[in-house]
């Protein structure tokens, strides 16, 4: 695997598959194609790696003191120092987006459409990305949820804009499927950042799909689209 030659690189990346947990069940499931026929379960599969993951994030963000009035008395506790902002892709990542909202539930939100638009032949493709929306991001945790991290054209796109509304204290980035491609070429363009991944194949093919992967996690997630 290529990511094993880069130190740094490697010990960035939270690979979730790699310690046994439920968390393989979950993949093993959006992966096959029998299980894929029941379109809840997928759904419900990719929220639930958003919850695990949200709960793994929370644990490396900055805490603060706060007292608590209880019926009889004052309880000295923690809490967030600040809300993360949750942004996502549309329209695939909506499942992980929301395993990240029902455990962050006073979060900001980012939203990111963004499409692969094939050539003629459908042999190349561009980023098409027609609406972005994000609060203020300054010093503050951002994490950014889409399901595929195949080339890293999407995440990178989606970078480039998010970035101008602020410097974050920390970045995340959450997938349930990578290849090793596409993350070292995110790390390239965007090096200082964390990657929370269920699982991570090392081919593409040549029109950039991940292999096995598990197919198109919008189509899935809500059906098949008319539009390529």
């Amino acid at each position: 695997m290529l990511l094993q030659n880069s130190t740094y690189l490697y010990n960035m990346i939270h690979h979730l598959a790699k310690s046994h947990s439920l968390v393989n069940a979950w993949m093993n499931e959006l992966r096959d194609v029998n299980t894929q026929q029941d379109r809840a379960r997928f759904r419900r599969n990719l929220e639930r790696i958003g919850e695990v993951v949200a709960y793994e994030i929370s644990k490396t963000m900055p805490y603060a003191p706060v007292d608590v009035n209880t019926p009889l008395g004052v309880y000295s506790g923690h809490h967030l120092a600040h809300q993360p902002v949750l942004g996502t892709i549309f329209r695939a990542g909506f499942p992980l987006y929301q395993g990240l909202l029902n455990f962050f539930d006073q979060a900001d939100s980012a939203f990111i459409a963004a499409y692969r638009k094939h050539d003629k032949s459908g042999g190349s493709f561009h980023i098409h990305q027609g609406y972005v929306t994000c609060p203020n991001i300054t010093d503050r945790t951002l994490i950014v949820a889409d399901p595929m991290l195949a080339t890293g054209a999407s995440l990178i796109t989606a970078f480039e804009e998010l970035l101008d509304n602020g410097t974050p204290s920390a970045v995340h980035v959450f997938c349930a499927i990578g290849s090793t491609e596409g993350i070292e070429t995110l790390h390239k363009r965007f090096p200082d950042f964390t990657l929370w991944i269920g699982d991570i194949d090392d081919e593409l093919t040549a029109k950039g799909y991940i292999v096995p992967g598990l197919g198109d996690a919008g189509d899935l997630c809500f059906g098949e689209k008319l539009q390529h």
